[in-house]
């Protein structure tokens, strides 16, 4: 060791004042940690930091194809009754070639818009009925459908995950 160095550290000494300054300086994050832990823990346990989204899909219903056309619509009820958000993304099913989201608005002037919808909110503790002005799924059929038959339905949400559900299939109008 250089001169410099040894006559430091040689006025260097443990006092009592070191000490409680040291104590101190610890016991202030430790202290507010603590006071963050309670007060959470506390918010979790009577119920207010919410709990995760928990959805349920009604029975759905597909309207029948007409006219020998392959394209249709179809329609849930689905509702969270969860503390949390959530998102329906996407619906499949293995009756179908493809599917999408559609999204009604309205433009004005009595007239409505109608455009691909890449997601479809559900806020905590709401419902989502899907109506042919608000919502749906429209759909391209692989098979002929007759009134009546069900048809296996997979949606998908961004937090839950996937939801089996079933549609009837009706006639447009009933």
């Amino acid at each position: 060791m250089t001169d410099s160095l040894r006559t430091a550290s040689a006025g260097w000494s443990l006092s009592r004042r070191r000490l409680r300054d040291g104590r101190t300086g610890a016991l202030v994050p430790v202290l507010a940690c603590l006071t963050a832990l309670v007060g959470l823990t506390a918010w979790t346990k009577a119920g207010a930091a919410g709990g995760p989204a928990h959805i349920e899909v009604g029975v759905g219903r597909v309207f029948l194809p007409y006219a020998d056309k392959e394209r249709t619509a179809a329609f849930f009820t689905i509702t969270n009754t969860g503390g949390s958000d959530d998102q329906l993304l996407s619906v499949t099913s293995p009756a179908l070639d493809d599917a999408m989201l559609n999204r009604h608005e309205r433009a004005g002037q009595g007239a409505d818009t109608m455009g691909t919808a890449t997601s479809v909110g559900l806020p905590a503790g709401s419902r989502l009925i899907m109506t042919p002005s608000t919502v749906d799924v429209m759909a391209t059929v692989k098979i002929r459908w007759k009134e009546g038959d069900a048809v296996p339905f997979v949606l998908h949400f961004r937090r839950s995950g996937p939801v089996d559900a079933v549609a009837f299939v009706v006639r447009p109008g009933s």
